[in-house]
């Protein structure tokens, strides 16, 4: 049986948003594609929207590299920004506390020409703003969709997390996991940093007991804060 619905997300380690760290993959593929054509975005804007972890921060952090974007968390915009210089990248923005903020910052952008990409868990049509203004300007950008990961992109990305910290799981451990948690990259990552902070206290290597024990704390803990 799964235990998947009771492990808490996000992860707590930030990530590096490092190119080479990328899982390029079928359920990414589109949206790599119009990240390479800015230009023939709708109305210069393109919404990235899909489930927790799917991958959106990691492509908005590394198109925002490449385009010299700056870039803006959802949760902190509020106020009236000055006139962009650059591109911007604003993610989470279905997490504004302010929605006059990121309507002005959109207007702003349109009129100084440069182009916005920001994140969401949903597409603008399935969102819910209270000023219609932005919905409509929201609406009239182009919306692209992450896909949830396939099992090829998951098990790439699970070998890759564990490389990066020299662990090694066989394949009954990567199976466990694979099986077990989540079908998120954050879920992986979290799954792998735990697994390494547990290997580096017993001392011993990974195993599938080792990876239950983990497993089960983690739930269990989730259990405790949950109530």
């Amino acid at each position: 049986m799964t235990l998947a619905r009771q492990f808490p997300l996000p992860f707590d380690e930030t990530p590096r948003y490092a190119p080479e760290d990328f899982c390029a993959a079928p359920c990414n593929a589109l949206a790599r594609s119009w990240l390479d054509k800015p230009d023939a975005w709708t109305n210069g804007r393109m919404v990235l929207w899909g489930e927790p972890g799917c991958g959106k921060s990691f492509l908005l952090h590394l198109w925002a590299r490449s385009a010299g974007a700056v870039i803006l968390h959802g949760k902190d915009l509020r106020g009236v920004a000055a006139p962009p210089r650059t591109a911007i990248a604003v993610d989470d923005a279905d997490q504004v506390p302010e929605e006059t903020a990121l309507l002005h910052l959109l207007n702003a952008a349109g009129e100084a020409g440069q182009k916005v990409l920001l994140t969401a868990q949903a597409p603008p049509a399935r969102q819910v703003q209270q000023l219609p203004d932005l919905a409509s300007r929201l609406r009239a950008s182009l919306a692209v969709e992450i896909a949830p990961p396939d099992d090829a992109m998951l098990n790439a990305l699970l070998f890759r997390l564990a490389a990066g910290r020299q662990l090694i799981l066989n394949a009954q451990v990567s199976q466990f996991l694979l099986t077990q948690l989540p079908r998120t990259p954050a879920a992986l990552r979290e799954a792998v940093a735990r697994l390494d902070r547990a290997a580096l206290a017993s001392g011993g290597k990974i195993t599938r007991a080792l990876a239950g024990q983990v497993l089960g704390e983690w739930a269990d803990r989730a259990e405790v804060i949950g109530g």
